[in-house]
């Protein structure tokens, strides 16, 4: 058969728009239908971001004019009491607590998974990786509540064997419990994250340093660590972030206690202790008691939006370092 009778049957043959003359008009129906499916889909998480701020803001904005408060004194206000005659609505202390529980626990965990990531990473041997990477994750699955029980039935006794003994007296609910807890809570937020980054690394990074005479020590931290650094801040932030936003751990660990102390071993409160105690207490529907719920709800939101912010800008910092 000739090349020229070979081009003949090509052009006669059947295409598949022949056969099925409205193949491409469907196409073209489903091709639009699906991107609209995704474009809602992507579009839900937005609707639920502005539903909920518009939420909050609304009855905040109600709170306010309810309680006759102004917002300075609700923000930097050092009293809060709710029942008392005038109310008084002060959250410094809540946010006091909060970022003692964040900061607390930070210092715990993002050390504590940082060095787990590292040794995933570059340390351990397969056989070890396999069982111990999914065993940290197995934390992350643990409800918040059996944390707080852990926090009363098992750290709290022996902060109180440890530091009575030397003349500290050790409340029953305190801030270091609920720190120790939800430190070893986030700890596998960080290191599943920061390994992940950190393995990722291509490894030509690391055959370059050992050609040039690095130890492993040396091309762990000054190699591989900076070259997936944009990853472990990422996972900084978000264990914060998780840390600053845990309710029932705090709730059965740090009591409810709101005041403005140094000292870890008093009971404090946070923010979300105090929407948990108000919700199960008895304030009426209305109520600037139950008002304050939205716009103490609504500070928690900014202070989160205020991290992922932080959060984002580091990233975008160090991802032009190391693109």
């Amino acid at each position: 058969m000739t090349p020229d009778s070979a081009e003949a049957r090509l052009s006669v043959s059947p295409s598949q728009d022949d056969l099925w003359p409205g193949h491409s008009r469907f196409s073209g129906f489903l091709e639009v239908f699906v991107g609209l499916v995704l474009g809602l889909c992507a579009l839900v998480s937005v609707l639920t971001t502005i539903g909920i701020v518009v939420v909050l803001s609304v009855q905040t904005v109600e709170f306010f004019v309810h309680a006759k408060i102004g917002v300075a004194d609700f923000l930097l206000g050092t009293e809060l009491k709710p029942d008392a005659s005038p109310p008084r609505f002060g959250i410094l202390p809540l946010v006091w607590g909060t970022f003692v529980i964040a900061f607390g626990s930070s210092c715990i965990a993002l050390p504590l998974g940082l060095m787990s990531a590292i040794y995933l990473s570059e340390y351990a041997p397969r056989a070890v990786r396999a069982v111990l990477k999914p065993s940290l994750e197995l934390l992350a699955g643990v409800p918040t509540i059996v944390y707080g029980y852990l926090a009363l039935l098992l750290v709290t006794p022996v902060l109180k064997a440890v530091f009575e003994p030397l003349g500290f007296r050790v409340e029953q609910f305190n801030a270091l419990s609920a720190c120790i807890v939800v430190g070893v809570m986030i700890v596998p937020l960080v290191s599943s994250l920061s390994e992940d980054m950190l393995s990722a690394v291509p490894q030509g990074l690391r055959e370059a340093a050992y050609g040039l005479g690095a130890t492993k020590f040396e091309v762990s931290t000054r190699v591989v660590l900076p070259a997936g650094l944009s990853g472990v801040v990422a996972s900084f932030m978000l264990a914060i972030s998780r840390a600053v936003g845990e309710t029932m751990a705090v709730v059965l660990a740090a009591g409810m206690l709101p005041q403005i102390t140094v000292n870890p071993l008093t009971s404090i409160e946070t923010m979300t202790t105090y929407i948990v105690q108000v919700i199960g207490g008895e304030a009426s529907y209305g109520s600037s008691k139950y008002l304050s719920l939205f716009a103490v709800g609504l500070a928690l939101f900014a202070i989160t939006l205020t991290l992922n912010i932080i959060s984002s800008l580091v990233l975008r910092r160090y991802r032009e370092v190391y693109q």
